[in-house]
């Protein structure tokens, strides 16, 4: 289906700027996910009502699921990675991202407390059952780069979606390893049953696994709607920035109790801890880091089976904006 359609949409986009309050529906590859926290932050601080736009969140497992929305015309925005917008062009698809949250990715390989000391490093994926929350994800993605760059030949791809299913997977011996992001990162550190492998929560993990900064979570559009529709992607891209503003200027406790009290079913502490280690990932004014943008195309064209060997021919001006971002008011 994805291949199918044309490169930017041009069956049309509905003409929110028309509306006297625009409604957007926002799909989100997975809520509770910490590195996806400005979306439901936002809501949480009635950013999108002060800007006059009426969002709808919904949630996915992952962000290969939440993209086939965004082709369908079944919602106008996916916050998800950056990656797929390269992926996506690859296709033959125009997805831009309007709003770069972060310029790592906030994801971890983690291995069972089992297969702690037999498996050290990416080298000892060979033969092993990795798991990602879906194929086509940007889990997916990376742990083929992970793979690729240690050598490894022949690994399992395991779709176990995150949270409670990744942990219940890794317990039963399903996985012997695989890529999560807080609170599950949290959970299974505190628990003792899975230990951190490679860390990319942070800038310089993120540079030591990847070679480099790798732009991820972010609020990406098609490149149709976005044109038609300039005044609605501002009063998003506006509240997106509110929330990467406080995320800085706010402990993980004042950012918790802005956030669903479900969110924190493993406890308020354990909860407050993921954030805490994961917020300094999140950018401030939600622009791309360029050299990022270079780099995940390089990975891509290494390693993913879609862009394989395309790295060329792919059009970064297409796949990001500073635009929006640019003409957010100061605050």
């Amino acid at each position: 289906m994805a291949i199918g359609m044309s490169g930017c949409r041009s069956s049309g986009a509905a003409n929110a700027d028309a509306a006297a309050k625009p409604e957007v529906t926002i799909i989100v590859g997975g809520l509770e996910k910490v590195i996806y926290m400005p979306a439901k932050l936002a809501e949480g601080l009635g950013l999108f009502e002060q800007e006059g736009v009426k969002v709808n969140l919904l949630g996915e497992q992952s962000g290969a699921s939440a993209e086939n929305s965004l082709l369908t015309g079944a919602s106008q925005a996916v916050v998800g990675f950056y990656d797929h917008t390269v992926d996506l062009q690859a296709k033959g698809q125009c997805i831009t991202s309007v709003a770069q949250l972060a310029n790592i990715p906030g994801e971890a390989e983690m291995v069972s407390t089992a297969n702690a000391d037999s498996i050290t490093s990416a080298k000892d994926f060979e033969g092993k059952n990795l798991g990602i929350t879906s194929l086509g994800s940007s889990t997916d993605f990376l742990t083929q780069a992970l793979a690729g760059q240690a050598g490894v030949k022949k690994y399992t791809p395991a779709k176990v979606g995150a949270g409670q299913t990744f942990i219940a997977s890794m317990n039963n011996g399903g996985i012997d390893a695989g890529m999560t992001t807080d609170p599950t990162i949290a959970q299974l550190v505190q628990s003792g049953q899975g230990k951190v492998l490679i860390d990319m929560r942070t800038e310089e993990g993120t540079r030591q696994a990847l070679g480099g900064l790798y732009p991820a979570a972010s609020v990406y559009m098609s490149c149709d709607y976005v044109q038609k529709n300039p005044k609605t992607v501002q009063k998003v891209v506006n509240a997106f920035v509110g929330a990467l503003d406080f995320i800085t200027t706010h402990t993980a406790a004042e950012i918790a109790a802005k956030m669903p009290s479900d969110y924190a079913n493993a406890g308020a502490g354990l909860y407050e801890k993921s954030i805490n280690d994961t917020k300094t990932m999140f950018n401030k004014d939600g622009k791309m880091d360029a050299d990022g943008a270079k780099n995940v195309v390089k990975i891509l064209d290494q390693y993913s089976t879609n862009v394989l060997g395309k790295g060329s021919t792919i059009d970064l001006s297409k796949t990001y904006t500073t635009e929006f971002v640019d003409k957010v008011p100061a605050k």
